[in-house]
């Protein structure tokens, strides 16, 4: 798992330094958060997507200013003034004209100065309650990223996103686990709260035919007796840009699946953190 990593600075450092990639688990007490970065000329019709749609997409917050890859509003959510969009997640996604074209270790040759970065709650934030709770996610004691799906679950559509669908990540558990399951992350709401589908007739439901193949992380170990539980997740966005395809003319940046950013929100900051603040 790499170096013992104990607070939100110490993560962003070690992955601008290609030290650290898999972040969940990591720096625990601190809400992670998914990117997207588009052209400016869009990042109006994107907000109103994330506010369309605050289960898969929750706004934590945004880059300030168009090309300043440092400033974060609210100015809360990264207070290290030692801070660079481009540099801090552990791996990034490019895409053009809605399809990907490459992963890479930073933006620092692609970023303009016309683009615009948003950051949008992950479930890796709940996941240290469910540990306490005695309800560990299966990929963190495997070490594996956790698996995600397309779902046929749409998104409700703004300005030039008018298509796509939410992605689902799931982690294992048994069928008695799943209310006390659903009662932790509930409150979680800035990072998709409580599971929006459980059990094999839950998966059929999703649009989900074979849970061993995700779309993007690792498939993950099912023990006897365990069912699929599934929440929104952040790589949705994604989708919304695939959707818009040649709509957007510029290229857009996103995070790689798992490779989140550690922010400087702490769990006891979340119940301060409505999707719609910024």
């Amino acid at each position: 798992m790499g170096s013992i990593v104990t607070t939100a600075q110490e993560a962003r450092l070690l992955c601008r330094h290609n030290q650290l990639t898999n972040t969940a688990g990591r720096a625990p007490g601190y809400l992670q958060a998914n990117l997207l970065v588009l052209p400016a000329r869009y990042a109006s019709d994107f907000h109103n997507l994330c506010l369309r749609n605050p289960v898969p997409c929750p706004l934590l917050g945004m880059t300030a200013v168009p090309g300043n890859p440092s400033a974060i509003r609210p100015a809360k959510c990264i207070r290290s003034k030692d801070f660079d969009i481009r540099t801090d997640f552990p791996k990034y996604r490019v895409y053009s004209e809605g399809k990907y074209v490459e992963s890479r270790r930073d933006l620092l040759d692609v970023w303009t100065n016309d683009h615009v970065g948003f950051l949008i709650g992950c479930s890796f934030s709940f996941e240290d309650a469910l540990i306490a709770a005695g309800l560990p996610p299966r990929h963190q004691k495997t070490h594996t990223i956790v698996a995600m799906y397309r779902s046929t679950i749409p998104l409700l559509p703004a300005g030039i996103f008018t298509g796509g669908c939410c992605i689902v990540s799931m982690r294992p558990y048994r069928p008695e686990q799943i209310e006390r399951v659903r009662q932790i992350t509930r409150a979680y709401i800035s990072t998709h709260g409580e599971p929006v589908a459980w059990g094999w007739e839950g998966a059929k439901q999703l649009g989900i035919d074979d849970v061993e193949k995700p779309d993007f992380g690792e498939p993950q170990q099912f023990e006897e007796g365990e069912v699929p539980v599934f929440w929104a997740c952040g790589v949705t966005p994604q989708l919304a840009v695939e959707a818009a395809g040649k709509k957007i003319d510029g290229l857009v940046f996103s995070h790689e699946p798992g490779h989140m950013l550690v922010t400087d929100w702490t769990a006891e900051d979340l119940q301060k953190l409505q999707p719609e603040s910024v």
